[in-house]
């Protein structure tokens, strides 16, 4: 990524201000300085801007897979640039509850725009003692499951592709998960 020269655009700063009076009039030293503030008005352009090109909502679309980069996400660039800057502003957030079922529904619905169903297994605890026993409420024969529906009205279709990757990528590894989508019948009197 780079950002190239402007065409007319002015320097903030122009490098003859900076001058001793003697060089200030000299036409070679003007018209020097003058094509050097050609090509750093740019460069003062963007340190000017830089607290922008942080913002995901306010990068310019070029810099969106950079900053893509910074917080560890790769984008799929079939996504509309809206959802792109989502998953960034989010990632923190998403990488926080990365394994949970909230963090499952989330990255599944930025993934595809359907809030899903998530139904799990549950059964997480932790202890200080080593012979405690499983978490209350969780069936130890039981084997862990994770299953993620999507609603859907009747004729549309999310992208079952996406929301399986962005399942694979939340969900704990051990886990077996499924995802389906459910079209949801016309509703009489519609």
């Amino acid at each position: 990524m780079t950002r190239g020269l402007i065409e007319g655009l002015a320097s903030p700063r122009p490098l003859i201000a900076t001058m001793p009076g003697l060089y200030q009039d000299d036409p070679m030293v003007q018209a020097w300085l003058a094509a050097l503030d050609e090509v750093l008005a740019p460069v003062f352009l963007t340190l000017d801007t830089f607290p922008a090109y942080l913002d995901p909502w306010l990068t310019p679309p070029d810099f969106v897979p950079w900053l893509a980069g910074w917080v560890g996400l790769v984008l799929d660039p079939a996504w509309p640039m809206g959802r792109r800057r989502a998953a960034i502003a989010r990632a923190a957030e998403l990488y926080r509850s990365r394994g949970t079922k909230d963090g499952v529904a989330a990255a599944v619905e930025l993934a595809t725009g359907v809030s899903p169903e998530v139904t799990e297994s549950g059964g997480a605890t932790w202890s200080a003692q080593p012979t405690s026993g499983p978490p209350t409420g969780a069936d130890p024969a039981a084997p862990p499951y994770l299953l993620v529906r999507l609603r859907v009205p009747a004729g549309s279709t999310p992208d079952l592709s996406a929301a399986r990757r962005a399942v694979e990528l939340s969900a704990p590894a051990h886990v077996p998960a499924t995802v389906e989508i459910v079209p949801e019948a016309a509703r009489l009197g519609s």
